[in-house]
């Protein structure tokens, strides 16, 4: 996440609404430096914009994908750096924070047609997997506390199933490569156990056949060119008034 400074509002430790309502609690944390009074009850992602910051890019859930609002922080009294992702941690009193843009990391580019569902895929793409000193560093620093340690292990043993069972809700923040003493590229690995999975191991479902056979038909051309030829705000009320869990 990047952000542009948009200027800072003095003031007392509550604010209150227009009309009178009910006073909202501030707390004082720091942002990339500099103290900030904040709602008490806000994430990260949410203080840094009622500081004055301007977040232009880099929010990955506001774009279609999650993962790439990284966070570093303290907390006072704690010797420890905590990590986070902005948009679901809650700010606390006295955090210092500030942002990682995003961690660098080498992809390695394949064809997933040349490669192997088996450990030579990952011994070829990522041999720095088996640097790894099983520290679990990883796994204390994954904020979606996935057992990042164990599908690096079983990388090791060439298991592709278990690495994308064990990867598969990485939002490829960054904070387990940011961590590891090993500098191992833990996410780009779980995406290629992914696509190996997918490609060589999954199991064929007939229901998406019949789906897809159904879409190249045109059995849904006519629902596309309706919603197509809707406003935006029509759109946004047919999108909230559907059927959900």
């Amino acid at each position: 996440m990047a952000c542009a400074m948009a200027g800072k509002t003095e003031g007392s430790k509550t604010s209150q609404a227009e009309g009178g309502q009910a006073k909202q609690k501030l707390i004082t944390i720091q942002i990339m430096g500099k103290p900030h009074d904040v709602p008490a009850d806000a994430t990260i992602m949410g203080a840094i914009e009622y500081a004055g910051h301007q977040i232009i890019r880099g929010a990955g859930c506001r774009e279609g994908y999650c993962g790439a609002c990284a966070t570093i922080y303290r907390l006072p009294g704690d010797h420890k750096i905590q990590t986070g992702l902005a948009c679901m941690t809650m700010v606390e009193e006295g955090m210092s924070l500030a942002q990682v843009p995003y961690v660098p990391a080498e992809k390695a580019i394949y064809d997933i047609e040349k490669l192997k569902p088996n450990v030579s895929a990952i011994q070829e793409m990522y041999p720095s997997v088996f640097r790894c000193v099983a520290c679990n560093t990883c796994t204390k620093s994954c904020p979606q506390g996935l057992q990042v340690m164990d599908y690096v292990q079983a990388a090791k043993r060439g298991d592709i199933a278990m690495v994308m069972d064990l990867s598969f809700d990485c939002v490829v923040c960054g904070m387990c490569m940011l961590r590891c003493p090993a500098e191992i590229t833990q996410p780009l690995v779980g995406i290629l156990a992914k696509r190996l999975y997918g490609r060589y191991l999954r199991k064929d479902s007939p229901e998406l056949a019949e789906r897809v056979k159904a879409v190249e038909e045109g059995a849904y051309d006519t629902e596309y060119a309706e919603l197509m030829s809707m406003s935006r705000e029509a759109l946004s009320k047919r999108y909230y008034a559907r059927d959900t869990e």
